[in-house]
């Protein structure tokens, strides 16, 4: 499991499952009912949240291992790798701010509690939870057979938000 004292829900399930969909409208349902949340997005891929032209990615290619753009509205913070290893999920956690809940889309292989996504179209299909204790639900948009899990249809996210106010004890 996860070692950490903040509230923690995953979102996970294979490519094309609606992970970022649901991510995103449960983030706006809990942020109504006025809890503060953040996110945590894992990618698979190389990605870049500046572009070339931009002040911040000239710093980066002329080889600052760290750039901060910071604005009345918003700041955010590069970190280069340079050849380091991914950084943990624990040591990303304790970069945010705090926060009443923390969502994480991916990281399908960490401990922490986790809803499994599934969806008919999805490029995969095959059932997560069998082989991963911390799921603790299911959400998905066609019928599921006998399942152990609390089941959600993927677009109730009112229950599932519910579901994921009911496990923490959130300030809101």
């Amino acid at each position: 499991m996860l070692e950490t004292k903040r509230n923690i829900i995953g979102i996970t399930g294979w490519k094309n499952s609606g992970k970022t969909t649901l991510t995103e409208r449960l983030v706006s349902e809990l942020v109504l009912r006025g809890y503060r949340v953040a996110t945590i997005k894992h990618a698979h891929h190389e990605f870049d949240i500046d572009h070339e032209g931009r002040d911040s990615f000239r710093h980066r290619k002329a080889g600052a291992s760290e750039v901060a753009v910071v604005s009345s509205k918003r700041w955010a913070l590069i970190h280069e790798l340079e050849g380091e290893a991914e950084p943990p999920l624990e040591v990303v956690i304790s970069k945010l701010a705090p926060c009443d809940l923390i969502i994480i889309e991916g990281y399908k292989r960490e401990g922490h509690p986790k809803i499994e996504v599934r969806r008919e179209g999805a490029r995969e299909t095959t059932p997560l939870a069998p082989n991963d204790t911390s799921i603790i639900a299911i959400a998905s948009d066609a019928g599921i057979g006998p399942e152990t899990l609390p089941v959600f249809l993927l677009d109730d996210v009112t229950a599932i938000a519910d579901f994921v106010t009911n496990l923490f004890p959130l300030a809101g």
